[in-house]
């Protein structure tokens, strides 16, 4: 008898703790992944060189950039920047919040985007990102510079 009691509870105990476990790690759950967080990640990157394919603090390109800072939240995203803005959800540029994506087209020939940022902070309509350039590698810029506000093509969110 006591041993039929033991084993039950043993497997009690452990059916119980596979559960929680599953809960507790989902990358699906949007309260526990905090905008903040993906934004802090990328921040540890300011000053990385640039580095075509790059995702590590030795270099990095914008994709690598923002797909490494979400993966730290283990959140898995596409990897090129055109892949990117389609998976997320998008949102009017007024609207965008820190955390959200903001995407480019830098080469207007080819009419595609090939350029993405992270949000940092939204203040007083003004839209600053952190994003990685050929020639300065990883920095945070304004929407408000000519370059930004004239090859700007579409905010998504994920959250």
């Amino acid at each position: 008898m006591n041993k039929i009691f033991f084993l039950l509870l043993v497997v009690s105990l452990f059916l119980g703790a596979c559960t929680s476990t599953k809960e507790a790690f989902s990358s699906n759950s949007k309260s526990i992944i905090k905008p903040k967080n993906v934004v802090d990640n990328a921040l540890n990157y300011l000053g990385t060189k640039y580095r075509y394919g790059g995702t590590s603090d030795k270099g990095m390109d914008c994709s690598g950039l923002v797909t490494t800072a979400f993966k730290e939240q283990n959140i898995i995203i596409p990897r090129s920047s055109r892949d990117i803005a389609v998976a997320g959800k998008e949102v009017a540029l007024k609207n965008a919040k820190k955390g959200d994506l903001v995407f480019f087209v830098t080469r207007n020939r080819k009419k595609v985007i090939d350029h993405v940022g992270l949000i940092t902070s939204v203040k007083n309509g003004e839209v600053q990102f952190i994003h990685s350039t050929t020639t300065r590698g990883v920095i945070i810029s304004s929407m408000y510079e000519n370059n930004w506000k004239n090859t700007f093509a579409k905010a998504v969110t994920f959250f």
